[in-house]
């Protein structure tokens, strides 16, 4: 293999990107104009099921089973198409990635993004899953961001490298290989002596952090589960177990879901009857 020998000036290759080349560019903004559909809720959200969306379709059912008044809408965003590039959504969130979401609650709508913070924003109007005492609440808020600043590693870097780049690379794979493994070392140690990311409750770092470090401890990402040897991480596993075992949880990862069987896929949401219907099916199959 030739070395690569980066040219003075960067220069953009459409077909460079992988499973990505026909959606990814170097500049931001829209490329057509949509709208995005609204429903009857206050509450929009526009997502797709993926990690990084299941956080937020996870903090609302959770919300919803314990009681508030957390209805909302969703609706699915296919990326792999681009329709994070229209106008409608990018008028929401400005750097063009899932999730976003509209409040329409207070008199002034409120436009959220990025999904860190669309956690931190649900909990406070809710006042649910992140504490009100200062030192209990700052230690949640380090591991929500160390979950926002590290699984970029895991997915753009370690998933990228070893499940979606056109060819494979020994060189990224063993580097980002190795530093998914450190996180998730890392987060074995923290739930080693405590029975929840950040203490005795369950709060919305489990949340945010469950659909990344979970998923790839119980097998659901990249096929990568005997590569990294996540059998290892006994703490996390059990953790891992433990959050993936609550119902809003599984309610949570039907939502926007496009990928496997047709009937087990949930494009839109607007109710709990339209969960139920997935959940059934997933729950007879053992797919969720």
């Amino acid at each position: 293999m030739n070395e690569y020998v980066p040219p003075k000036v960067w220069t953009w290759d459409k077909e460079n990107g992988g499973a990505f080349a026909s959606t990814n560019r170097p500049i931001a903004g829209a490329t057509h104009d949509k709208d995005l559909p609204r429903g009857e809720h206050a509450l929009q959200l526009y997502s797709l099921a993926t990690p990084n969306g299941q956080k937020v379709t996870i903090m609302l059912e959770e919300l919803l089973a314990a009681g508030h008044d957390a209805e909302y809408d969703a609706y699915l965003v296919n990326i792999g198409k681009g329709d994070q590039f229209g106008s409608g959504f990018v008028s929401v969130n400005p750097n063009s990635k899932i999730p976003a979401m509209m409040d329409y609650g207070p008199e002034t709508p409120i436009r959220l993004f990025e999904s860190g913070s669309m956690m931190v924003y649900l909990a406070d109007k809710f006042d649910a899953f992140l504490s009100k005492d200062v030192a209990q609440r700052a230690e949640t808020l380090n591991w929500l961001f160390w979950q926002m600043g590290s699984a970029p590693f895991v997915g753009g870097g370690f998933g990228h490298f070893y499940a979606y780049a056109p060819e494979k690379l020994e060189y990224p794979i063993n580097r980002y290989a190795m530093e998914t493994k450190r996180q998730l070392d890392v987060l074995d140690r923290q739930l080693a002596e405590h029975e929840f990311v950040s203490g005795r409750d369950y709060s919305i770092a489990d949340m945010a952090i469950f659909p990344w470090y979970g998923g790839l401890v119980l097998g659901r990402a990249y096929n990568a589960a005997e590569f990294l040897d996540v059998g290892t991480y006994k703490n996390v596993i059990r953790w891992a177990k433990q959050v993936d075992a609550r119902e809003p949880v599984k309610r949570g990862r039907c939502v926007n879901a496009a990928g496997g069987p047709e009937d087990e896929h949930l494009h839109e949401r607007h109710s709990a009857a339209d969960i139920d219907k997935v959940l059934k099916i997933r729950k007879e199959r053992g797919t969720v």
